[in-house]
């Protein structure tokens, strides 16, 4: 399989790429497209978090740890002590990031259910409740943002798979073929665990109207065709012709700069 370094790399690529074609076309607010763009990196490593020792599920719990003992903290703020939200703090931070990664990994088998397309739907998933529940990110951002976890857990499980054709030797590794599947038939209890978990996290998911009808527009392929290559040099320096000349050009106005995206950057205020 390709080591952590090769997929935090391509992955960083990916979402890179994603991200440049998600701003030329104003599709979000700058502000919202660097969360976005950082769940397509988590999702360039998140398969690994069933290899104990890897790097990514370390960082991982560490990260839930964090957040959830975050999140207690907030909620907890005005109903205890302060040696008593230092103790809930403690206590989940190290219930999360030691507790909850030991007993994930006493159940979890590396290239098991964690490598499927099955999985990559769940954390999608997730990541659309997470973003709009948990951050307050209005429901396009929050489903664009699966998108890019979607794909980028698809090009891990791309690369472990690439990496088991041995071309050098002409050789298939008896690795191909367990981390590009739909489900894990080997454990049929933890991909119906799995699909169980999607279909929770499907049913809590906010609505995908706005994120369809966004990336459905007419407009938004138009500008995105319009800014695709230069229109008056490469760099403003290199006038060199790209594309047949456009007798309507010349009335046509620039592409106006990016602000706030045709997506809102969070979730509506409901009304008193």
């Amino acid at each position: 399989m390709a080591n952590f370094t090769t997929h935090i790399a391509v992955g960083t690529i990916v979402a890179g790429g994603l991200a440049t074609l998600t701003l030329a076309a104003d599709v979000v607010a700058p502000e919202n497209l660097i969360a976005v763009t950082m769940a397509g990196v988590l999702g360039s490593v998140l398969p690994d978090i069933d290899l104990k020792e890897s790097r990514p599920s370390k960082a991982m719990f560490a990260g839930l740890g964090i957040f959830f003992s975050f999140a207690v903290l907030f909620s907890a703020a005005m109903h205890y002590s302060v040696a008593e939200l230092w103790i809930l703090w403690l206590g989940t931070l190290a219930g999360v990031r030691y507790g909850l990664h030991a007993v994930f990994h006493r159940l979890a088998v590396h290239r098991g259910i964690w490598h499927s397309i099955l999985a990559a739907v769940f954390s999608a998933v997730a990541t659309a409740v997470v973003f709009k529940y948990m951050l307050g990110r209005h429901e396009g951002v929050a489903w664009l943002a699966a998108g890019f976890m979607f794909i980028g857990f698809i090009v891990h499980l791309a690369l472990d798979e690439i990496y088991s054709v041995d071309v050098m030797d002409t050789r298939v590794k008896s690795s191909f073929g367990t981390a590009m599947k739909v489900y894990d038939s080997r454990y049929p209890y933890a991909s119906i665990a799995m699909a169980a978990a999607t279909a929770a996290a499907i049913s809590i998911a906010p609505p995908t109207t706005t994120f369809v009808n966004g990336m459905a527009s007419k407009d938004l392929w138009a500008g995105l065709n319009q800014r695709l290559l230069p229109t008056n040099g490469w760099f403003g320096v290199l006038n060199v012709p790209n594309r047949v000349a456009d007798p309507g050009a010349a009335g046509r106005t620039q592409p106006d700069p990016v602000t706030t995206g045709s997506i809102p950057s969070a979730a509506p205020t409901p009304s008193k």
